[in-house]
């Protein structure tokens, strides 16, 4: 099994198994807090939400589970062939893994005949701060729920001005708006709350959003260092020569930019790349330019 998990999806089992509770939490937040308020989620979560509705209200339908989530499988389908054929492979298989186990727990999980809380502000804030959590999770762990993601990262391929989030914004303007007039001002509000609360709490899970630097020192050659960050972090590396002032011996210190998400990579395997070496590090920094973000 941790072979097919490292073979097919480039995974290790702690990210495997971060991903996994990730959905459950997710699904968990969506169903127990969002859909008893008949509220809607962003992006292509929210886009089958609304079509559900529409559905059951204008066929009367009687169902014992909710329809949401296999339309919302139904509307990745295109996007998976995208992700396979425009991405990556691995991409992909992780891809089609979150987006298959969010579609079961989503029919399964019980959803409340009521809100569990009597607020509906405080129901939705809630809600949002667990899906927020889930959904970090499973962005921490390199997968992906799919929808609008898997649009934006094939676009920031093609063009690097545009970015998961703008494209997010934009598609979530005319769900709310649709969502407003067809069930109202409340709704569209409490749903853009949903959403904007969960975006924070995803901004602050989501490890690779985190800008970070770092620099290595070492005494030995930093060919190994150098040929690590550029060939396992996709990183370039500035390194100069230096000499310690308490022995006067020669020190290679080599200086690169990441992210939060790789730089736990490098401070994890760095022993291994060269057990002499040691690493000073700064996160938050901000970063102007031509960076490159890897999604």
């Amino acid at each position: 099994m941790i072979k097919i998990i490292k073979d097919l999806f480039r995974w290790d089992s702690k990210q495997f198994v971060k991903a996994t509770i990730g959905v459950l939490i997710f699904s968990f937040a969506i169903n127990t807090f969002l859909v008893p308020l008949s509220l809607y989620s962003g992006g292509a979560m929210g886009l089958s939400q609304l079509i559900r509705t529409i559905i059951v209200d204008s066929l009367n339908l009687k169902v014992n589970f909710d329809i949401a989530g296999l339309l919302y499988y139904l509307i990745n389908i295109p996007l998976l062939v995208i992700a396979y054929k425009k991405i990556s492979k691995s991409f992909f298989f992780r891809t089609l893994f979150c987006v298959s186990l969010m579609t079961l727990c989503l029919t399964f999980i019980p959803i409340p005949d009521k809100p569990i809380l009597d607020e509906v502000l405080a129901c939705t804030l809630v809600g949002s701060l667990i899906a927020g959590y889930g959904n970090g999770l499973i962005l921490s762990s390199s997968g992906s729920t799919g929808g609008i993601d898997i649009i934006g990262i094939a676009a920031i391929m093609r063009n690097n001005k545009l970015s998961v989030g703008k494209l997010g914004f934009f598609f979530n303007t005319i769900l709310y708006s649709i969502s407003g007039i067809l069930y109202g001002v409340p709704v569209m509000i409490y749903s853009i709350l949903f959403s904007f609360f969960e975006s924070f709490v995803i901004d602050r899970t989501h490890e690779q959003n985190i800008c970070s630097t770092a620099m290595i020192f070492t005494k030995n050659n930093p060919n190994g260092i150098i040929k690590y960050v550029e060939d396992v972090l996709d990183r370039d590396t500035t390194y100069w020569e230096a000499i310690g002032s308490y022995k006067e011996t020669k020190t290679y210190i080599c200086y690169v930019v990441l992210s939060k998400y790789e730089l736990q990579l490098l401070e994890r395997h760095l022993n291994k790349v060269d057990p002499t070496a040691f690493v000073v590090k700064t996160t938050g920094v901000g970063i102007d330019g031509k960076f490159k973000k890897s999604i």
